[in-house]
Parts: structure tokens; sequence; C-alpha cells
């Protein structure tokens, strides 16, 4: 696929998860699956997106509910009154709402999506939580409208690894980072390589596999773009029965010469949930 061909596919999956929940009383969405059946049964829970926030006082429910990533970067990013956050991929807005109250009134926290559907949620979890220091701007991740040095910490939740130009998008979060400032995402990382036959699966871009980057990767591209001290930590991994039930994403369209069993057999061991730290230098 090409990048357009990557953003257009990313889009539209994330518009159907923000029209669900947009249409939806309680706000809930899924990404286990296009249907309202497959998104209503525990077995069909996505094992990448689930429990993440366990324990949590969401400021919303709805946020909550939509939530659609592979970690939990607030809970890790040990954000202090009066920063100023950029949560890149923002999606439902849980994520932004919650930097929120870290960063308190004389913080903001500023969520970045290119989706419509997805600000228009975000926008009306911002509102039923009742919080102020909160905004929501449309872009994409490569192309950041934000001036340079502007926030003090970056943050995402599975996002960055559905872009097809990571060195843009690292590029833009060293460019609107202050010196000193932090970057601490979530996302999802390869602790080998994966066929390259399954990284054209459309169903494992838009499921946040097959476009990861190796874990000593990402490290390389961080420094590349300016990063120090860039590390990343499992946080999550993934076991043959988890895998199984990611077989929705795959779809019908497996690459010619593989089978379900085989594409799992590949994919075992090979990924993880990571969060994934760098400094911007003073």
């Amino acid at each position: 696929m090409t990048q357009q061909d990557t953003h257009d596919v990313v889009r539209d999956r994330y518009a159907a998860a923000a029209r669900q929940g947009l249409d939806s009383p309680t706000g809930g969405t899924s990404c286990c699956g296009p249907t309202a059946e497959s998104c209503c049964s525990p077995q069909a829970t996505d094992p990448i997106t689930v429990g993440l926030y366990e324990g949590t006082d969401a400021p919303s429910d709805a946020a909550l509910a939509a939530s659609l990533g592979c970690g939990n970067p607030t809970a890790l990013a040990e954000l202090a009154p009066g920063e100023d956050v950029l949560d890149l991929g923002s999606g439902g807005g849980l994520d932004v709402l919650l930097s929120a109250r870290r960063v308190g009134p004389t913080g903001t926290a500023h969520g970045l999506d290119m989706t419509d559907e997805m600000l228009e949620l975000a926008r009306r979890n911002q509102a039923e939580a009742g919080i102020e220091n909160a905004q929501f701007h449309k872009g994409t991740i490569e192309e950041v409208p934000m001036a340079a040095g502007s926030v003090d910490v970056i943050i995402s939740n599975c996002v960055i690894n559905l872009s097809p130009d990571k060195d843009a998008v690292l590029a833009e979060a060293h460019r609107v980072l202050r010196p000193g400032g932090r970057f601490a995402v979530s996302d999802i990382v390869l602790l080998r390589e994966i066929p390259d036959a399954l990284r054209g699966i459309v169903g494992l871009w838009t499921g946040c596999v097959s476009g990861a980057l190796l874990d000593s990767d990402y490290v390389t591209k961080l420094g590349d773009a300016g990063f120090t001290d860039a590390s990343v930590e499992v946080t999550r991994t993934f076991d043959r029965e988890e895998l199984q039930r990611m077989s929705d994403m795959v779809g019908e369209h497996l690459p010619e010469g593989w089978t379900l069993d085989t594409i799992i057999d590949a994919l075992d061991g090979a990924f993880a949930s990571a969060f994934v730290r760098a400094r911007k230098e003073n």
C-alpha cells in the first residue's frame, strides 16, 4: 500500500469505530470487529486493548469505552502539574482527559487526530467530563499543526506503529517538544522480524501489528530524530490463545500459501506492547 492508502484504511477503520461510539447511548466502541455481534462477545475482545485502564478513575465512561490503544501512557509518563502534553492520535480522548487532570488547570492537554468522527467523539467526551484544560486539533502525526517547542511531553497510544512514515512522526515529535521535553508512548513493537507477506495484510495494519517497528529499530530512529536516552520496555506479551482471538483482524484474504495456523506460528512471540521513552536534550 502507498502512504495515502495506509492513511485512508486507518482513517476509515477508526471513523467506523467513532461512529459506533457516537451512535451508542453509552459511547461504547470496540476494535474487535466491524459488527455488533463480533464486538458483543467477551471471547471476541481484542487482547491488545483489553484491561488497560483497570483501576483508573476515568473522567468519562464513554471515553474509556472508546479507547483502542495498547497501553496506558498516562500512567507511565509521570506528568506534573503545569505541564503541556500532546497526545498523537488521540482518538476518543481518554488519554487527553486523563492527562488534563494530571497537569491541572495550569497545564494543557492537547489531542491530535486526523479523523473527524473521532474528534467529534472526543469533544463530546470532554464536555461530559467537564474538563476545560484540553484541546483537540485535526491533523496527521506526520505534520503536527503546532509550533516548535510548544509542549513538555509527547504521549501516544498504539498509533505511531500505524504511520507509514515513522521518521516524519518522530521528527515532528522532536520539533514540537521543548528542550528537556519527554517522549513517552505506548506502542506495539516487534521483537523479531515477521515475514513480508504479513506486513501487507490490511487488518494487521489497522490492528497495530504489521506496521510495528523492531524494538531496536525504534531506538535507532529516535536517536536519528535527535532524541537521547531512548529505550523500549516491554509491558505485555501475547500467547497463542490470544493470537487466535486476533484472527478476525486477518479477515478472509490470507496471503497465498498461508493459513491462519501458519500466520499464528509466524507471529508467536514476535510482538509485544511496550512503553517507549526518550528525551529531547536541554
